[in-house]
């Protein structure tokens, strides 16, 4: 008897540690927040390059000037699909708060930075890490000299690509300026020989009523 009874106690233990395993609770939240999207701008872009590096800016404004540590983070040469513009962006680590925001232009020149091989300093007229555009003297430092040669390799790509595409625009702009001109010879000439027919119709009927009336003398 004793032995049935230790038998159904461990039976009912054994139970139970089952049914704690498989009690699985499920709390409906008290809030529903729907998923929503966050777009970054850079959806309609192709990366051309991405490293990591940092960043520094070249305090003007203080007293004396002195160079600034913007951030550590990816830097990235981005061209939109659309446009064919290029621009260099860089995100802080973590935070993923933009630190250099600049279109590339083929006037840009990377010059070494107090001899480093592995930095490149450049001015950008308008930089757009703090939204609004300001001038910027940036310098970024990579890991060593490779990383810092594959960069500016790329950077001079972007530049000539940005350079064609605007001489191709040039040369699309000067051949519809030449179309309009065209137009416009055309135009000219047509209006000419329209006075000149006006003209000589004038003169036609001018004949026609002159000879009416001397036959009307006569």
């Amino acid at each position: 008897m004793a032995d049935t009874k230790e038998t159904l106690e461990e039976h009912e233990t054994s139970t139970d540690n089952t049914e704690d395993a498989n009690h699985d609770p499920q709390f409906e939240p008290i809030v529903s927040l729907p998923e929503q999207e966050i777009r970054t701008l850079e959806e309609d872009e192709e990366e051309m390059f991405k490293m990591r590096a940092k960043l520094f800016r070249f305090a003007s404004e203080n007293d004396p000037p002195e160079w600034k540590e913007r951030g550590t983070g990816d830097v990235k040469l981005l061209k939109h699909r659309e446009k064919g513009t290029i621009r260099l962006l860089m995100r802080r680590d973590k935070t993923l708060k933009i630190c250099a925001n600049h279109y590339v232009t083929p006037s840009m020149e990377l010059k070494p930075n107090a001899g480093s091989d592995r930095a490149w300093v450049w001015n950008t007229y308008a930089d757009y890490a703090d939204e609004a555009p300001k001038p910027e003297l940036l310098a970024i430092r990579f890991l060593n000299a490779e990383n810092a040669q594959k960069f500016k390799a790329k950077f001079e790509e972007c530049k000539n690509e940005i350079k064609g595409n605007e001489s191709k625009e040039e040369t699309k702009n000067d051949s519809a300026d030449k179309v309009a001109e065209k137009l416009e010879d055309l135009s000219v000439k047509d209006k000419v020989q329209e006075k000149e027919v006006d003209t000589k119709q004038d003169k036609q009927e001018k004949e026609v009523d002159t000879k009416q009336e001397n036959e009307e003398k006569q």
